[in-house]
C-alpha cells in the first residue's frame, strides 16, 4: 500500500453517526448532501472508550489525537478544555509530535483572533488542538496569517469575528476551502477544527443546525473538488455525538464517523474498517503515512 504523502483532516467537533429521521437528525434534512454522501461510506468508530457517562469534548479530542485513552486515564469523560493530565499526556504523545519525530511537516490550519502568539501561550484554558499546536509548532496562525489567506477561521467565513473589531474582508466556505488545500499541500498533514456543529447542536436550535451544516457542506463540497488529481488524502471524523440528535442539548452515545477518501472516493476501507474507537485513529494515520507497522487495532483500555 503506498503511503500517503499528504493528508488534510477535517475535525468536525460533535457530528455522530444518528437517526435517518430528518425531523431528528439535520445532517439528513437536505442541507449537506455532501456530508450525508461521505457519511454512508464512513466507519463507525467508538467514542465511549469503555467509561460510563456522555462522551465529552476533552477526553474525547485528546484520545482521538493520541491514541490513547484519556477518559479511562482521568477516570471520567471531561467536557470542554483539558486539564493539567490531560495537556502532559497531549503534549507528550500528540499526532502532529508523533509525525513530526519522524521528519513529517504538521500544521494546525485554523486562525486565532490575535496578532501576538504570546496571548494563546499565557491564557488559562486551551483546547486539546490547541495544546498540541504549541508544543509542537510553538505556534499558531494569528490575523496576520488570515489576512494573506494562510489561515482558516472557524466560522468559515469571518463573520463571528465582526463582533469582536474585525475589520477586514468576510469570505465564503467555498473560499475557505481553498485556502485551506493550498495549506495542507504544502504539509504532509494540516488539520482543520470545525466546531459550530457542536454549538448548534448545544442550542437545540434546529434552524441553526441546517445552517451551520450547510455552511460545511459548502466547504466539503469544495475542499473535494480541489484535492483530486493531488494525491493528497482527505480524513473526516469527530469526538462524539451531539448534532445527530437536535431531540436534546446533550452529547450522545453515537459512534462518530470516520471517513478516508481521495480524489472524492473512499479508499482503503478494509483498513480503515480496523479501527474500532478513537484510540485507533492517530496510530493508524501514523502508520498510513509512514508505514510503522504497528499493531494499531484500537481497544477501549488501550
Amino acid at each position: 500500500m503506498k503511503l500517503a504523502e499528504h493528508v488534510i483532516m477535517v475535525f468536525v467537533d460533535g457530528v455522530g453517526m444518528g437517526s435517518d429521521d430528518p425531523a431528528v437528525n439535520p445532517v439528513h434534512s437536505g442541507v449537506c448532501p455532501v456530508l450525508e454522501e461521505m457519511l454512508l461510506h464512513a466507519v463507525r468508530v467508538d467514542a465511549t472508550l469503555g467509561v460510563p457517562g456522555l462522551p465529552q469534548s476533552a477526553t474525547g479530542q485528546a484520545t482521538l489525537l493520541t491514541g490513547h485513552n484519556a477518559a479511562r486515564l482521568v477516570g471520567r469523560h471531561v467536557e470542554g478544555f483539558p486539564g493539567p493530565a490531560l495537556r502532559d499526556l497531549v503534549r507528550e504523545h500528540n499526532l502532529f509530535r508523533q509525525l513530526a519525530d519522524r521528519g513529517r511537516t504538521v500544521t494546525f490550519a485554523n486562525a486565532y483572533y490575535l496578532d501576538d502568539v504570546r496571548a494563546v501561550m499565557e491564557h488559562r484554558r486551551q483546547s486539546v488542538t490547541t495544546v498540541m499546536a504549541l508544543s509542537v509548532e510553538g505556534t499558531v496562525r494569528t490575523m496576520e496569517r488570515l489576512a494573506v489567506n494562510d489561515a482558516v477561521y472557524q466560522d468559515l467565513t469571518r463573520e463571528a469575528l465582526r463582533p469582536r473589531g474585525y475589520a477586514g474582508p468576510l469570505v465564503t466556505p467555498e473560499q475557505s476551502a481553498e485556502h485551506l488545500a493550498a495549506i495542507g499541500l504544502r504539509h504532509h498533514l494540516a488539520l482543520f477544527e470545525y466546531f459550530q456543529t457542536d454549538r448548534a447542536g448545544h442550542t437545540g436550535v434546529y434552524a441553526e443546525a441546517r445552517v451551520v451544516l450547510g455552511l460545511l457542506d459548502r466547504f466539503l463540497t469544495v475542499l473535494r473538488e480541489r484535492l483530486v488529481g493531488t494525491g493528497a488524502y482527505l480524513l473526516l471524523t469527530s469526538d462524539h455525538g451531539n448534532v445527530e440528535d437536535m431531540t436534546s442539548r446533550r452529547h450522545t452515545l453515537a459512534p462518530v464517523p470516520l471517513v478516508w477518501e481521495q480524489d472524492g472516493r473512499p479508499v482503503d476501507r478494509a483498513s480503515v474498517e480496523r479501527i474500532m474507537d478513537l484510540t485507533g485513529v492517530t496510530p493508524w494515520l501514523v502508520d498510513r503515512m509512514e508505514g510503522t507497522g504497528v499493531a494499531w487495532v484500537s481497544k477501549a483500555d488501550r
